[in-house]
Order: structure tokens, then C-alpha cells, then sequence
């Protein structure tokens, strides 16, 4: 469907992203700091059958143009659940199921699958963004009223470009993410260094552990990568899923991680954990993606519980990794269980929301504040507990570099 607003835009909405040349969205995707908005990472969740509408995730991208130019995009899908989206809206849902509305389809932008700050619209350079951003709400408003869509919430939203949705009337929501930022380390020793005196003895201790079982740790990148690696990747990821059950969150197919290795390899970070009996075969792996000085953890698994492997190979050595190439911080992934207790400060992200319903939306702003305000106290707290040896200093130099 195409709409016309004058005589200079256009504006489309577009039922996959390959509808789209992959140097025109690139153009707009590449300048961002994070790299799951480009052309590749989600056309590939697209066609290995992950984000699909039989998934619950029908995407439906907004898109901008200009004499046949794209200069805006919107990535953007129409849920049937809250699944694979790490922020947890449950709660407004059953509120809304009590008052008798209808929560679902909710209209969603983030990256499927991948809790990691940096969602925003996708604008040309140059392009006069509050215009642009102004249309694109505009036809978003136009298209929930239309297709009875009770929301639109956008998720891990780029920090700069929160106020540019809060001016526009969208509610922000606060959440945490622990993330690591380099605080000018030249080596392993300098990250131990910030730790109080028990933690580093527990961080070698479990170093050591993974060298006692007899296991060498390997960092692969780019054009390095063994092709093997990206289907065992795989059976690794769909092992450490099902482990957990129902809560295992196993959203990506076999199809997408074999899809990595000719499409988007340059990206890629694999941490292979080798035995001295088969120097060939990875006995675990942890999978990670770079972009510019950033590091994202996504996924991991072995082929059975060696003691404090995952540590390593999802913490310390993608730390060792980022120090030796100037990586600036490592979001390691969902879930804060272990991180705190390895310098993962607690640290803020946003989701943005909009409800069509003047119940739900009304609710939503009444107590929001009171809901921000409880997660602000609960990172409080967690970055109190961290084991550094001056933690309010440590957290201080961090405020500098995030």
C-alpha cells in the first residue's frame, strides 16, 4: 500500500525488508552504532523462518520516499504475543484483558529477538528528521485506528532519540541492561584490577577451573571463522534452549545461523572452547556481534556442564577480546543473574509507548512514574552490591564513558 502525503514523499509499508534494494536501507542502517538494523541481520531473520508471522511476528515496515529515493525506514512488526521481546508488558496485557480490550495485535519496533539499546527510525542524513518523524507517526497513528491495533511500542530506544518520542506524546518506560564499558584497560590484569580482592581470586579461580579441564579458548572473527562453526553454533544454541523448557526462548532457526556465514560473517564474534583430545570439534561456543567499539553477547552453549565455561567463554574472554580491539563496552545479552558479579553495571534503557485505548492510556500514565521509579531504586541497589574495590568511583568513570 502506498499513500501519497505531497508531492515530494511518498510512504509504503512493506511486508519484508528485501522489497527494499539492500544499498538503499544499508545507507540509512550502516551510520547507526548498533548493527541489528541492517539489511542483512534482518532479512535474515526473515527468511530463515524466525520473525514470521507464523512466529507471531508479521513484520510490517514503514518506509519513506522520495523521487523513488528511500530516505526513511521503520522497522516495525504487528505481535500476537510478547514473546522474544525481553521487555515484560504481561501485566498491561491482563490489565487490558480485565477491562474487556483487546491487547493484541500490538504494533512493535525493536530488532526481533535481541534486547540491545538502539531502536530509532532509520534517517538519510541531511533529511529534516522532526518532519520525517512527525509523517511517520502520523501514518503509524493512522494505521493502528485503521487495522484496530490497541499499541504501538517501540523498544530498547536509542538514548538520543528518546526525547524526539517523548515530545511527540509517546511514554517512556525505564528498564536495565548490564553492560560493560572499558575504562581505558590495556589488558585482562587492568579489568581484574577494578575488583575488590575476593572477586579477582573468584574470576581466576574460574579461569583456571576451564584451564584444569583441560580446555583452550579460541576468539574467531570475520573471514576466520570456520564454516563449521556456524551450524554447530546452532545445535549449541537450540541445546542451552531447550534445557529451559518452556522458558528456553528458542526463536532462531537452524536456517539463520547457517545463513550467517555467507551474509554476515564480518560481524560475527565466536568464542570456541577446544579439548586437547579433538583440537577440530568445539566442546562449547558463545556467539557474539561487533559493530564500530561495541560488543553484543547473543547466545552459548556446550555439549556438557564443564565447571565456570560459560563464564569464560561469555564473559572473560569476549572481555579479553574487546580490551585487545578497542572495544568501548560489551552488552553481553538478557538476563542479569551472573553479570553484576563480573562488572556488568545495572544500567538504564527505554521502551516508548502509545496506547489507542483512553483507559489503558490514561492507567499508563498515572503510574508509570511510580513504576520508573522502582526500577531506578532496584539498579541502585544492584550497583551498590558490585564487587569493585571502589565501587561509587568505578561507577563514575562508567557514567563517562556510557
Amino acid at each position: 500500500m502506498v499513500e501519497q502525503l505531497q508531492p515530494r514523499y511518498s510512504l509504503a509499508w512493506i511486508n519484508k525488508v528485501s522489497e527494499v534494494p539492500q544499498a538503499e536501507w544499508d545507507a540509512l542502517a550502516m551510520p547507526l552504532n548498533t548493527p541489528f538494523f541492517e539489511w542483512d541481520w534482518l532479512n535474515n531473520m526473515e527468511t530463515s523462518g524466525s520473525a514470521t508471522a507464523k512466529a507471531g511476528w508479521l513484520p510490517n515496515h514503514l518506509t519513506v520516499w522520495r523521487d523513488r529515493h528511500l530516505i526513511a525506514a521503520a522497522p516495525l512488526y504487528i505481535k500476537g504475543h510478547s514473546y522474544g521481546e525481553f521487555v515484560f508488558d504481561q501485566q498491561w496485557a491482563d490489565l487490558a484483558q480485565r477491562l474487556g480490550i483487546s491487547y493484541y495485535p500490538k504494533l512493535l519496533g525493536m530488532s526481533p529477538f535481541t534486547p540491545a539499546e538502539g531502536y530509532r527510525f532509520l534517517i538519510a542524513p541531511g533529511e529534516d528528521e522532526d518532519e520525517i518523524v512527525e509523517m511517520m507517526l502520523d501514518e503509524i497513528d493512522h494505521f493502528c485506528d485503521r487495522n484496530r491495533i490497541s499499541g504501538c511500542h517501540f523498544l530498547y530506544v536509542d538514548p538520543e532519540w528518546r526525547p524526539v518520542l517523548e515530545r511527540h506524546g509517546f511514554t517512556p518506560w525505564l528498564h536495565h541492561s548490564f553492560i560493560w564499558s572499558n575504562l581505558g584497560f590495556q589488558s585482562f590484569d587492568d579489568y581484574l584490577n577494578v575488583f575488590n580482592a575476593n572477586q579477582r581470586r573468584n574470576i581466576k579461580r574460574e579461569r583456571k577451573a576451564v584451564e584444569k579441564a583441560g580446555l583452550t579458548l579460541k576468539t574467531f572473527t570475520g573471514d576466520d571463522i570456520p564454516n563449521s562453526l556456524f551450524p554447530l553454533m546452532y545445535t549449541y544454541y537450540a541445546d542451552t534452549c531447550d534445557k529451559f523448557g518452556w522458558w528456553g526462548s528458542k526463536y532462531l532457526t537452524r536456517r539463520f545461523f547457517e545463513q550467517l556465514q555467507p551474509h554476515y560473517r564480518h560481524r560475527v564474534v565466536f568464542v570456541a572452547a577446544y579439548s586437547e583430545q579433538d583440537p577440530h570439534q568445539p566442546m562449547g561456543m558463545s556467539f557474539c556481534l561487533t559493530k564500530g567499539d561495541r560488543l553484543y553477547g547473543r547466545y552459548w552453549g556446550s555439549q556438557q556442564d564443564i565447571d565456570c565455561l560459560h563464564f569464560d567463554a561469555c564473559y572473560y574472554s569476549p572481555i579479553e577480546w574487546a580490551i585487545a580491539n578497542d572495544i568501548q563496552t560489551f552488552d553481553p545479552g538478557a538476563g542479569g543473574r551472573h553479570k553484576k558479579r563480573r562488572g556488568f553495571p545495572a544500567t538504564p534503557n527505554h521502551s516508548l509507548h502509545r496506547f489507542y485505548d483512553k483507559r489503558l492510556s490514561q492507567i499508563l500514565r498515572s503510574y508509570i512514574r511510580e513504576v520508573n521509579e522502582l526500577e531506578q531504586q532496584e539498579m541502585d541497589g544492584i550497583n551498590e552490591a558490585l564487587p569493585f574495590k571502589q565501587a561509587n568511583a568505578n561507577l563514575d568513570q562508567i557514567d563517562g564513558v556510557l
